[in-house]
């Protein structure tokens, strides 16, 4: 028998596909290998978020060997389009089973919710090792956010798995602090040492003159005499909050010197064009999703960011794009819960706001006096940038993932 290969990657989204869930990963594995791993990926064919006309079912890319299964890829706006995404590429890994044999440690996550129980099959069959990264908490996240009842047929499933899931795993990988104490508190399988935080990241462009971004003709629309300009980018579905800020917007609706730019997908940006619309918020500017230049030239003729959860979702989710407002040296106001490391890091360093859902009166606020002093505006985002670069970068956080994978391997 073949001598068996370190590390497999086992997930929907991968390289070369340009969504956070499919970068994080790849940066990931593109570590493990540098460190001296031998490394693999058993991912999805790339539809949604993929720029390139034709992409191989097989290749090695940056030494990592990617294996792409084609499955059914329905619309994700609705529930039932995503769970025949779910189990479709679940059903396609399960037939390759036996792909899982050829590593030492299975390295899995979160979103699709069923995909994990294939890792843990085949800890059982193979004694492969597993890392399960939790993006999300499930089901609770959807019991939170009303996509499913917490007494339907997939929530029990759901449970069921994760029983079978935790049972095998050798390390969890929680995103934050609050995750790793909400998971240790209602998982109850699992011992604290299994347990390693380890946030996402952004990787690290530096800063560049805003005049340069600026001349980017997509962002014409937006006013140039605006003071302050804030901006949401990413997904605005139904893990986040939009009353908050949506009641916050309409005390500047006469002020143009605050200009609000959006640009992602998902529900609820959706409802957001018809609020700005049937509203006349001509100070709010809606774009598609960006990516590449295009997203950094918007990072970069922004002021300050907002990040937001909904209303429980603290400890169940993350939202990643922080690191990336972090990373363009700009102010960070979040709407989320106060224990949250992110909270934290915002209002102990200095380098944001943060309050809870239905606190706007505070959201407008924060933006009055970012809006009316530029020097404090200009000081919270050299702090928001030092955070980053002190636990948010991209080299920062995956050695901790070849740290935990020296020692799995050791074991």
């Amino acid at each position: 028998m073949n001598k068996k290969k370190d590390v497999l990657f086992l997930c929907q989204y991968f390289y070369p596909e340009y969504v956070s869930s499919a970068t994080l990963p790849f940066d990931t594995a593109e570590a493990l290998k540098k460190a001296g791993f031998s490394v693999g990926a058993l991912t999805g064919y790339p539809k949604e978020y993929n720029l390139n006309d034709e992409v191989p079912l097989k290749e090695t890319y940056k030494g990592v060997e990617i294996r792409r299964l084609k499955y059914i890829q329905l619309k994700r706006s609705n529930i039932i389009g995503r769970l025949i995404n779910y189990f479709s590429f679940t059903f396609f890994v399960a037939l390759r089973i036996n792909e899982l044999r050829r590593y030492k440690v299975v390295i899995v996550y979160s979103n699709p919710p069923v995909l994990p129980l294939i890792a843990a099959l085949a800890s059982k069959l193979f004694s492969t090792k597993i890392v399960f990264v939790s993006y999300d908490v499930y089901p609770e996240m959807a019991h939170i956010t009303n996509s499913i009842s917490e007494d339907s047929i997939i929530s029990n499933m759901m449970k069921r798995v994760n029983k079978i899931v935790f049972k095998h795993v050798n390390k969890v990988v929680a995103l934050s602090n609050e995750m790793k104490a909400y998971l240790l508190n209602h998982r109850s399988m699992l011992l604290e040492e299994q347990v390693e935080v380890i946030p996402n990241w952004y990787e690290d462009k530096g800063i560049v003159d805003v005049r340069d971004a600026s001349k980017n003709k997509l962002f014409s629309s937006i006013k140039e005499d605006a003071n302050l300009i804030v901006s949401y980018f990413g997904n605005m579905g139904i893990c986040q909050d939009l009353d908050t800020l949506v009641d916050a917007i309409r005390q500047f609706k006469d002020d143009s010197r605050v200009q609000f730019v959006f640009a992602g997908h998902g529900n609820k940006m959706d409802s957001l064009k018809k609020i700005v619309e049937k509203e006349k918020l001509e100070n709010v500017n809606i774009f598609n999703f960006l990516h590449g230049q295009d997203f950094q030239d918007a990072l970069n003729i922004s002021d300050c960011f907002i990040v937001s959860l909904a209303e429980g979702l603290t400890g169940l989710a993350v939202p990643s794009k922080t690191y990336s407002y972090m990373m363009a040296s700009k102010p960070v106001i979040a709407i989320m819960g106060a224990e949250s490391d992110i909270a934290k890091d915002l209002t102990e360093n200095n380098a944001g706001y943060a309050m809870e859902v239905g606190e706007s009166s505070i959201l407008v606020n924060s933006i009055k006096e970012l809006r009316d002093d530029k020097e404090k505006c200009e000081k919270m985002g050299e702090n928001c940038r030092s955070v980053f670069l002190k636990k948010y970068t991209k080299e920062h956080c995956t050695q901790q993932y070849v740290n935990m994978m020296q020692k799995i391997l050791e074991d």
